[in-house]
């Protein structure tokens, strides 16, 4: 019997999600930290990734988790912790959600200035200019359109990055065989002085900062809306599950393009904007050939542009509804609050854009190791929330995930403290 085209299958109703989260994991944490972690200590510091990952890895699930089971997001989950939990996440938004889109907005307009060559013709760096038409493409966008075509783009984009990195590692690989790749340099050390701040800073966005874990929470309950399908919380978790261990994966290729093409040759990464986005392209361009430049240019901005656009959705509902959390009479409607949100992150990222206009990794840096340093405290209160005595009981993590948060946890307090004691 055929399938009727009005009824789509029950997994395409709950597909969506999960690309979205690892399309804000693949912008600056793999195209630009992880790059930058094999052209700095070639394969030493892979393990960094894939701790990170690992150890991060049950407080993303809980969003999900909690989000299907409870029908809130975790951000109702925190206000029902008490007016101390709700402000002292609406304070740690807003505290960070400035640095982290303009250290996303930075680097996805230098790739679109890479992309057509803007500052080569103009003569000057004219990545803050291309970065002020990026936001108000992005927030127009979303300021008009809805999650149903979010969702669209981000899985259009995510399906032509992950083709294209694909074949630039294994088409490295032939180039350089990874038993090429040498020891990392014997003066590097990641557990003091620079090293240990780049190691912070690789970390905290690895895959993504753990407070984001509320936009994952936001997305499956949208995706249930938009769908009228409230799927069981397993085929949740397997989406989402699909999305984490794509975006992993994909960090460690970033990773091994760094390695092979730069580590090797001893080449760095050029400090500038335009000049560095020039640097990430042409990792691909010389493992595929000079014929890809445009295809891959195209897919590394299309990719940031993907990251950009549901940053700024993201940031921009849990503002929105941790501020409705945190009112005694919710006034507005949350649609306007919505947007009124959307329109302070872009300024303000747009602020300290035009304030560091030329260094675009200090601004990453910056980013990166404030969502490390709070991690912590986001991922005890995710913790609790999915552990306590009015969580439903068949949705409660398995024994096994409760001992790997417990692990995950411990190295997030352990390498905060060691980074606040250096």
């Amino acid at each position: 019997m055929a399938r009727d085209p009005s009824n789509p299958p029950k997994w395409l109703a709950v597909l969506g999600p999960g690309i979205l989260f690892a399309s804000t994991a693949i912008g600056v944490s793999h195209l630009v930290q992880s790059t930058r972690a094999g052209a700095i200590a070639g394969f030493g510091l892979l393990w960094a990734v894939v701790a990170a990952n690992v150890a991060k890895y049950p407080f993303f699930e809980f969003g999900s988790r909690y989000a299907n089971a409870s029908g809130e997001t975790l951000i109702e989950g925190y206000r029902s912790m008490g007016r101390a939990a709700a402000w002292a996440y609406f304070i740690l938004s807003v505290g960070t959600c400035f640095f982290v889109m303009g250290a996303v907005g930075i680097v996805t307009a230098a790739f679109l200035d890479n992309l057509f060559g803007i500052s080569v013709a103009a003569n000057f760096n004219a990545t803050p200019a291309v970065a002020v038409a990026v936001f108000a493409a992005s927030t127009g966008l979303l300021a008009w359109g809805s999650y149903a075509g979010l969702d669209a783009l981000i899985k259009a984009i995510a399906g032509v990055l992950l083709i294209s990195t694909v074949v630039a590692f294994f088409s490295a690989v032939q180039h350089t065989p990874l038993s090429d790749v040498p020891s990392p340099p014997a003066d590097f050390n990641p557990f003091e002085g620079a090293g240990l701040a780049f190691l912070i800073a690789l970390m905290g966005w690895m895959p993504t900062a753990v407070d984001l874990s509320t936009w994952s929470s936001i997305w499956t309950l949208e995706r249930i809306k938009q769908t009228g399908y409230h799927p069981e919380l397993k085929a949740t978790l397997r989406e989402f599950n699909a999305g984490y261990i794509g975006s992993a994966i994909l960090a460690i290729l970033f990773l091994g393009l760094g390695a092979l093409l730069l580590f090797t040759e001893g080449t760095e990464l050029p400090q500038g904007t335009a000049v560095f986005a020039a640097g990430i392209v042409g990792l691909y361009t010389e493992a595929i050939g000079e014929w890809s430049q445009w295809i891959i240019g195209a897919a590394a901005f299309s990719a940031m542009l993907g990251t950009c656009i549901a940053c700024l959705d993201g940031y921009s509902r849990a503002l929105a509804r941790s501020y409705r959390s945190l009112q005694a009479t919710p006034s507005g409607s949350m649609r306007t609050n919505e947007r009124t949100a959307l329109a302070l992150v872009a300024t303000g990222a747009l602020t300290l854009i035009l304030a560091f206009p030329s260094d675009i990794r200090t601004l990453v840096d910056v980013a990166t190791t404030l969502s490390f340093v709070v991690a912590p405290v986001v991922a005890a209160a995710n913790w609790y929330l999915v552990s306590r005595t009015s969580f439903p009981t068949h949705a409660r993590p398995p024994k096994w995930l409760h001992v790997l948060a417990g692990a995950g946890l411990l190295f997030l307090v352990a390498f905060g403290v060691l980074f606040a004691l250096s």
